[in-house]
């Protein structure tokens, strides 16, 4: 109304304020006179509306809007963190019901969900980013060094650490010796804006490389030189039907299908969202399966070797970080060598769990 007062206040004789018609509502009338036509003048009117949804009597937000704003301030949050909710969702939902984990893990969810991350992952795969790829070979093989030969070096320091039960520590230290990620790092780089065709190469090469390293390292720095059973073959065939396979098959589908390629292509986010999904699943898999295991270990025990695992990640990243940095001064920086460093640097700083499962040791 303030408005409204301002303007009736200058007597401006092209504008006059009208009251409205009924003492309740709130819009404000003026009557606007143009052009004169033969004597008189022709009225039209100007509406200010209110809407009494948006505006209480003083000015004050009223409660719908402000439930409105606060609704879609959380739905913005949801879509910005999807990935990491899903993860949380997965852990608390295996804790809180193994049930339905337990069944997917009967009917092989594990290898289905990575099997769909890798054929979006070739959905997604853009050939210009191959060439990048190529391009950051430096950063590529420094990765697989990275992973295969100096992360398995952590194993030497974590079995020093004095826990019980001793199981963990070893179970810890096993899991130094794993390859990167099957699917978070892949998933992870698509978020973060770097290389995917990078990330997909360090993948798939560190996984089927770390069939031959595993072992190794597990009985020189694990089992005191004891011999380990490893299933090489039963892996190998693992690897090239859930990771090489469906990989192949979302690039060839992206290359005979133009239209779905610009589909996929205008429509990443929600791909990325499926791909965060599929991811989620393995944790809530893994945490069903384990559920009465986790329950019998001590909160203390239990909370010390999950900040032993937080120090790892952390430690690989800060390593990785600086060691990225240094080789990509060197070789001279770009708006690709920095989408190469981002894919490296989140792939070499990730190492794998399920292999670590199936490694048993002989005593």
């Amino acid at each position: 109304m303030a408005i409204a007062s301002i303007l009736a206040s200058t007597h401006n004789p092209f504008l006059r304020l009208s009251k409205p018609s009924s003492p309740v509502s709130r819009s404000v009338v003026f009557r606007r006179y143009l052009k004169p036509c033969g004597r008189g003048w022709i009225p039209r009117s100007i509406r200010a509306c209110q809407p009494s949804d948006k505006l209480g009597g003083d000015g004050a937000i009223s409660a719908s809007a402000q439930r409105f704003h606060f609704g879609n301030e959380f739905l913005s949050f949801a879509s910005d963190n999807f990935l990491p909710l899903a993860l949380v969702s997965g852990v608390a939902l295996g804790f809180a019901n193994p049930t339905l984990g337990c069944l997917a893990d009967k009917y092989s969810f594990t290898k289905i969900s990575t099997c769909g991350i890798f054929i979006i992952s070739g959905l997604t795969l853009r050939t210009e980013a191959i060439g990048a790829a190529v391009k950051g070979w430096p950063l590529g093989v420094f990765g697989l060094i990275s992973i295969l030969l100096l992360t398995p070096s952590f194993s030497r320091l974590i079995m020093l650490v004095q826990l019980q039960p001793r199981e963990l520590v070893t179970g810890l230290g096993i899991f130094c010796c794993m390859p990167t990620t099957l699917s978070s790092g892949v998933a992870l780089t698509h978020l973060a804006g770097g290389n995917a065709a990078l990330a997909l190469a360090v993948t798939v090469a560190s996984n089927l490389l770390g069939i031959l390293t595993i072992p190794f390292w597990v009985s020189r720095y694990i089992a005191g030189g004891v011999g380990v059973s490893f299933p090489t073959d039963q892996l190998f065939r693992s690897l090239i039907v859930t990771l090489l396979i469906p990989l192949i098959i979302g690039k060839v589908i992206r290359e005979s299908f133009k239209g779905f390629a610009n589909f996929v292509d205008n429509n990443r986010k929600l791909f990325s969202k499926i791909n965060a999904i599929c991811l989620s699943l393995v944790p809530w898999i893994q945490v069903s399966r384990s559920r009465s295991l986790l329950l019998s270990v001590k909160p203390k025990v239990f909370l010390a070797a999950v900040g032993i695992g937080i120090l790892l990640h952390l430690s690989l990243l800060a390593f990785n970080a600086v060691s990225i940095r240094i080789l990509s001064g060197v070789s001279g920086g770009s708006k690709n060598s920095k989408e190469n460093s981002t894919a490296v640097l989140l792939v070499s700083s990730q190492v794998i769990i399920e292999f670590a499962f199936r490694t048993d040791l002989i005593s």
